[in-house]
C-alpha cells in the first residue's frame, strides 16, 4: 500500500500496552462497541473497530508490543496496521455483526452470519475492497464456527487483499477476557490461522496462543 503512514497526519499509538489500558472502560461495558460513538483524538475510530486493530496487532506481535501497530487513517477508512519493521501499511475496512435484541435466536448460525457480512461488503465492488483490509467483529451469541470450513466459503471473486474475524470467547471469573482472532487465509489449503488473546484482570498484558 502507499506509505500513508508518512506522507499524510495520523495519529498513532505509543504503545499496545498504553492502548489496552484506554480500551478497558469498552470492554467492560460491551455497550460502547456496539454503539459507541467515535474516539476523536483517533480520527473518529468507533471503539469495536480501535479494539479489533488492536486484536490482530497483538495476535501478530505475541504476548508483547512488537512491530505491528495502528494509526489514524487520513483517508477515512477504519485505520492503518503498520509494520513497523518494514514500513509496510494495511489500510482496514470494519464490518460488525451485530443483532437487534427481538432478533430470532441465532444459535447455529455464526457462519452464516459472518459470510453475510462479508459477501455484502465485498457486494461493493473491488474499486471499494482492493487494496484493503476487512476486518469482521463477530459480537453475536450464535456459538462456533469453523475457521477453515468459512475460508472455503469465501468468494473467489473477493476483492479484499485480506479477511480477519474477532470476536469475545469468554469473560471469565477472574476479571480476565478472552477474544478469538482469526485470518480467513485464502490459498490451496485453506488454513486459517486462529488465535486467542487473553487480556489480564488488570489490563496490564496479555497472552497470545495459536490455536492453528
Amino acid at each position: 500500500m502507499p506509505d500513508l503512514v508518512t506522507h499524510h497526519r495520523v495519529t498513532r499509538l505509543v504503545s499496545l500496552q498504553r492502548a489496552l489500558q484506554e480500551l478497558k472502560p469498552f470492554i467492560q461495558d460491551p455497550r460502547y462497541l456496539r454503539s459507541g460513538r467515535g474516539i476523536r483524538n483517533f480520527g473518529g475510530m468507533r471503539p469495536r473497530e480501535f479494539l479489533a486493530n488492536w486484536l490482530i496487532c497483538a495476535a501478530s506481535n505475541g504476548d508483547a508490543d512488537g512491530p505491528y501497530s495502528f494509526t489514524s487513517d487520513p483517508t477515512g477508512g477504519d485505520g492503518i496496521i503498520v509494520d513497523e519493521a518494514t514500513g509496510d501499511t494495511f489500510c482496514t475496512e470494519h464490518v460488525a455483526v451485530i443483532l437487534p435484541p427481538d432478533a430470532p435466536d441465532p444459535v447455529g448460525q455464526a457462519e452464516s452470519l459472518i459470510l453475510k457480512q462479508i459477501e455484502d461488503k465485498n457486494a461493493l465492488g473491488a474499486e471499494y475492497a482492493s487494496g484493503k483490509t476487512l476486518i469482521v467483529f463477530n459480537e453475536t451469541p450464535a456459538g462456533p464456527w469453523l475457521p477453515n470450513r468459512l475460508t472455503r466459503a469465501l468468494s473467489r471473486n473477493l476483492h479484499f487483499d485480506a479477511v480477519w474475524v474477532v470476536g469475545l470467547q469468554s469473560a471469565d471469573a477472574d476479571g480476565s477476557y478472552v477474544y478469538g482472532v482469526t485470518w480467513l487465509r485464502l490459498g490451496p489449503f485453506f488454513d486459517a490461522p486462529t488465535f486467542t488473546v487473553r487480556v489480564t484482570p488488570d489490563f496490564g498484558s496479555w497472552r497470545v496462543e495459536r490455536r492453528q
